[in-house]
């Protein structure tokens, strides 16, 4: 049995430095800022959630583990939102962006008084 486990968490920590491969290769590849935003924020939440998963089942620090994997989880779409707004707000003129339909404009391109 601590042979299929340490198997698992093997392939597990593989797959994990693979994707971490891909997400920095995608960041030094893509070319235009929302590309080299979506390549790096994808890889690294499954890269480390797979490293996670592999040392909560080897390590028995598994609370540890989850706890990291959730605050990953929650903070990476979050801190992508951020940046893809601010990728917005710097690149486009006002003009630039639809309408949102709701009478409302983007939060993102309110200008200060």
């Amino acid at each position: 049995m601590a042979q299929i486990i340490e198997i698992i968490s093997s392939l597990l920590l593989v797959t994990g430095g693979l994707f971490g491969l891909i997400g920095s290769y995608g960041l030094v590849r893509l070319g235009e800022g929302m590309q080299r935003l979506h390549a790096p924020t994808k890889a690294t939440t499954i890269g480390v959630g797979a490293v996670l998963i592999a040392a909560g089942l080897v390590g028995g620090v598994a609370s540890k583990a989850g706890l990291v994997a959730g605050f990953l989880f929650l903070t990476a779409p979050l801190t992508a939102l951020f940046l893809a707004r601010v990728h917005l707000f710097r690149s486009l003129p006002p003009g630039a962006v639809p309408p949102t339909g709701t009478g409302v404009d983007w939060a993102s391109r309110s200008e200060t008084p």
